[in-house]
């Protein structure tokens, strides 16, 4: 692990004792005091870089104060146009951002966006109420107001996710903030519910990529191995890389369920990212509140059984990073210049790859992700509904497998990052998955397979187990 990384965890850890004493403060200590935290952690690992949050902020603020009708796009253009400026630093002479810097900086825009649409959706709601003249009760996930500048920075720096996630929209943290009887939500077992694969994964994780080092691929000696063993070095790079992640997530979601960041009854049916997605009235009393079942789906990052063992590419996706395909899917794809699902998708793609970096590897993987998809939808259309029970079983299993290979394949650009060693490791092994995503989609037009979008979500089960696993 590099020192970074090491930093990484450690500021992981510690948000889980600092979770336990924010749990039952009041408001405002809980708004200021989880501020303070975040942003003392922000100057101690971004030093003056941090000035870079600051002028995002102040002017996604300003554009919401001047614009409130029309907040979202303003803010969306300003804090990825600011992400360009922000990574071409180098270019101009100026000092270049620390790694902490720019992972403050990837979940401040997603946050500042998303505060942004609420706001915008705040003030629609109260013209359209001024116009008829007629008074609704509270909206679902609507705010009560717009925030400060004061608020706005405190939900900016507090320190839950400030680095590695899981994002979180403006009226989750509010709910946290003015969160009924605190002390009847559970925190201890559900953290340790959801805490126990994370030492294995590490374990995983450090075995992996001692015995299959990245650094490797770059070596001319690797590509004078025979092509079996060219082919199989991708799946232990991608374990590896899925065990890194599986244990900053978990270790970031522990960090909220300490605080109790997050909790909604069951009943509420929360989503990853977007949170309750039915009203649920807040208890009366403390018994009642204790009498009622909580979960943590709303800050839910990472499904790690159904990533490994769903079927599709497109469930893989779900999966995986939960909270920010949530954002993409509610603030991208929705609005994607274009109807058909394969190029929402390319659309969405293209803007995560440019959320990540500039780096040509991540645009290379990203969008090789939409000819999957397009491939796995026009094949399951045209052939999966023809065989028997057993046939089907087959082909899911088999469907599961080049899902594990392609994401395997894009994994090694995401790692890579430079369009050289990018393409000489997928040149190396004859560019296979794009070849074979190509035969497929070939395949499955002339079969007269439908359009992806249009594909019924019935027809394929989403993992290959009769009932998914779920850690908590």
């Amino acid at each position: 692990m590099s020192p970074e990384e090491w930093t990484y965890l450690v500021v992981l850890l510690i948000s889980i004792p600092i979770g336990f004493l924010f749990k039952k403060a009041g408001p405002g200590l809980k708004r200021w005091g989880a501020a303070a935290v975040g942003l003392g952690l922000t100057l101690f690992t971004c030093g003056p870089h941090t000035l870079h949050s600051l002028i995002t902020i102040l002017g996604t603020w300003a554009l919401i104060q001047a614009q409130p009708c029309s907040c979202h796009a303003l803010a969306l253009a300003w804090t990825f146009s600011y992400l360009l400026f922000f990574r071409a630093l180098s270019l101009l002479g100026l000092p270049t951002p620390t790694p902490f810097t720019n992972a403050v900086q990837l979940l401040l825009t997603l946050k500042l966006v998303s505060l942004a649409s609420e706001v915008q959706d705040l003030h629609l709601a109260q013209r359209k109420e001024m116009a008829t003249g007629f008074s609704k009760g509270p909206t679902l996930g609507l705010l009560p107001d717009v925030p400060s500048l004061m608020e706005t920075l405190s939900y900016s720096y507090c320190y839950v996710g400030i680095m590695t996630g899981p994002f979180f929209r403006y009226r989750t943290y509010l709910d946290w903030l003015e969160q009924p009887f605190p002390g009847a939500v559970p925190s201890l077992r559900p953290l340790l519910r959801r805490a126990w694969p994370a030492p294995l994964f590490g374990l995983l994780f450090l075995l992996s990529s001692h015995l299959f080092p990245l650094e490797a691929v770059r070596e001319d000696a690797f590509y004078a191995r025979p092509l079996p063993a060219r082919l199989f070095y991708m799946i232990p790079v991608f374990f590896a890389f899925r065990m890194r992640f599986y244990v900053a997530w978990i270790a970031a979601e522990c960090g909220c369920i300490a605080a109790g960041f997050g909790a909604y009854p069951v009943a509420a049916k929360a989503r990853a990212g977007g949170g309750p997605t039915l009203q649920c009235p807040p208890p009366s009393s403390p018994e009642k509140a204790a009498s009622l079942e909580y979960d943590y789906e709303t800050i839910r990052n990472i499904d790690c059984y159904g990533t490994d063992f769903c079927v599709r590419v497109r469930d893989g996706m779900r999966y995986w990073n939960m909270t920010v395909q949530w954002w993409l899917a509610q603030y991208i794809y929705k609005s994607a210049p274009a109807r058909s699902y394969v190029l929402r998708s390319a659309w969405t793609m293209l803007l995560s790859a440019y959320w990540h970096g500039l780096h040509p590897g991540y645009y290379l993987s990203f969008m090789t992700i939409p000819l999957c998809l397009a491939a796995e939808g026009r094949l399951e259309s045209a052939l999966r509904g023809r065989l028997s029970p057993g046939g089907q079983k087959a082909w899911d299993w088999v469907h599961w497998f080049l899902k594990m290979r392609a994401y395997d394949y894009m994994c090694m650009g995401f790692v890579l990052l430079s369009m050289a060693d990018t393409l000489r490791y997928w040149a190396s092994i004859y560019f296979c998955i794009h070849f074979l995503a190509l035969a497929a989609l070939g395949l499955g037009l002339a079969l007269g397979g439908g359009s992806p979008g249009r594909r019924k979500a019935a027809s394929q089960p989403t993992s290959l187990a009769p009932e998914k696993l779920r850690e908590e």
